[in-house]
């Protein structure tokens, strides 16, 4: 009876042991998808954009006090990463008084909408993460303050490094965003949508 016994045994320590590796085969929540955080800053409506082709000028200011009274119809300003930024939707070449420039972006794709809302997010995350694919119901511009930014539309992939700067394209283009370099991702991304209509909405590359 012992032989049968320790049969018994064996064969009972092989299937614990075939779980165990079974277990450590399954997909561990230390290797999920990194998160893309995304956090809306500022935002304005308005019923009427100035004469195109417009541009966003970003600019530096010392406090965010001096940014606001700097502020005109078509810019925002907000704190950031530990700097203070005002945003202006206008022609090519602006500036505000007081304002340190930092960088242009554009010419930004026309729209035409009832209303149009302007909206400034700051968005990034660990290497590899990403949106899911979405549309906007109108163009985005990006700047990027640390790692690299990538994104992926039907017009090909296209990456920018930490100072570098990105127009949008068109209304209801598909898109994905992600972190694409060897370190976090901080960017600024500058919106100019269509009020009427859903900020995003989910897409498909075809």
């Amino acid at each position: 009876m012992k032989p049968q016994i320790f049969g018994a045994q064996s064969i009972i320590v092989l299937a614990l042991s075939l779980c165990a590796v079974g277990l450590l085969l399954l997909p561990s929540t230390a290797t999920a998808q990194p998160k893309f955080d995304i956090k809306p800053v500022a935002e304005k409506k308005l019923k009427q954009l100035p004469a195109g082709p417009l541009y966003w000028q970003v600019e530096n200011f010392p406090t965010l006090a001096q940014a606001r009274a700097a502020e005109g119809p078509t810019s925002l300003a907000s704190e950031v990463a530990g700097k203070v930024w005002l945003f202006t939707l206008g022609p090519r070449g602006g500036s505000t008084r007081d304002g340190s420039k930092i960088v242009e972006i554009g010419p930004v794709p026309p729209i035409t909408a009832p209303e149009y809302l302007l909206r400034i997010n700051n968005a990034g995350g660990p290497p590899g993460a990403r949106t899911p694919v979405h549309t906007h119901p109108g163009s985005e511009a990006f700047y990027v303050l640390a790692g690299q930014l990538g994104q992926k539309t039907p017009h090909g992939v296209s990456h920018i490094d930490i100072g570098q700067s990105m127009p949008g394209h068109g209304p209801d283009t598909p898109m994905e965003v992600f972190s694409s370099g060897t370190s976090d991702l901080n960017a600024l991304v500058m919106f100019v949508v269509d009020a009427a209509k859903p900020f995003s909405s989910p897409a498909k590359f075809e």
